[in-house]
């Protein structure tokens, strides 16, 4: 059983949700990075989305895309992430998603990739440009699978290739996407970017399209974009599996990055506090 598939069965036996945070890795520096990464995970993070900073973001919003250039200027890169994932691994037995684009995985050769980051303790893999149908570009180098077609689940290795259901993403595409998925699935709350706040959560129709998903899946709902506070955490766990937070912490790293370890640990503290399910 994965690391991921634990964490999960454990959520549901406390009765929450599983809070999921997305740090950039690398921000603002290598040294402070990981003191904050670290500091994030013992302050109660269940799971971690190690971001990987890119030059070419898609669906990125602003506050990570600063993010993003300070790490590159600091000299992170994917094989410095997966590195991240090794020291890591030695603290924590949290599940360590690494969130990333298909370009840095590309240039550094994708079976490498895989085989490193297995080793390195990693869990699974969301790649933000890389289709759910051409998923066995990345899940074909897993070892001890068979890979009939394109759709690829991972018990093996446990190496999960996290996919993503968007707000525009039609019935039959989401069935097929769905039907695909080990892991979680990202459900993205709304349009737009990560931290803009020109389109709000319409938390009613969320709550009806995750119970529309619950028919079609056993695999954990999760649900990002958008989520920034305590009280944002309390809604979306009372209808998901999973709350996922990320421009929240890299505004705190941009505004205060000499104190930034202390005070994502505090905010995490504040987000498992409101964790807690109405029933």
């Amino acid at each position: 059983m994965s690391r991921l598939t634990q964490t999960f069965e454990k959520m549901r036996n406390e009765n929450r949700a599983a809070l999921i945070g997305y740090i950039t890795a690398g921000d603002p520096d290598m040294e402070r990075s990981f003191e904050i990464i670290d500091a994030a995970c013992v302050a109660g993070l269940d799971v971690l989305e190690l971001g990987i900073p890119f030059s070419d973001p898609t669906a990125d919003g602003p506050v990570i895309q600063h993010a993003s250039n300070r790490a590159l200027k600091a000299g992170m890169t994917l094989r410095h992430g997966i590195n991240f994932v090794r020291k890591l691994r030695q603290k924590h037995e949290l599940p360590i998603i690494l969130f990333s684009y298909f370009n840095p995985i590309f240039a550094m050769g994708t079976e490498i990739f895989v085989r490193e980051s297995i080793n390195a303790g990693a869990d699974g893999v969301l790649c933000v440009d890389l289709p759910s149908e051409n998923s066995d570009e990345i899940t074909r180098y897993v070892p001890e699978q068979n890979h009939p077609n394109s759709c690829q689940t991972n018990t093996a290795n446990h190496f999960h290739f996290i996919r993503l259901v968007a707000p525009t993403t039609d019935t039959i595409r989401r069935n097929e996407i769905l039907r695909c998925s080990d892991g979680f699935v990202y459900i993205v709350s709304r349009r737009g970017v990560t931290g803009g706040n020109s389109n709000k959560i319409d938390w009613n129709s969320l709550e009806r399209e995750i119970a529309e998903m619950r028919c079609e899946t056993k695999v954990p709902l999760c649900v990002g974009f958008g989520i920034s506070t305590p009280e944002d955490v309390r809604t979306a766990g009372n209808i998901a599996d999973g709350v996922i937070i990320g421009s929240a912490f890299q505004r705190i790293i941009e505004e205060h990055p000499n104190t930034a370890k202390q005070d994502v640990a505090d905010f995490v503290t504040s987000l498992v506090t409101a964790n807690k399910r109405n029933n």
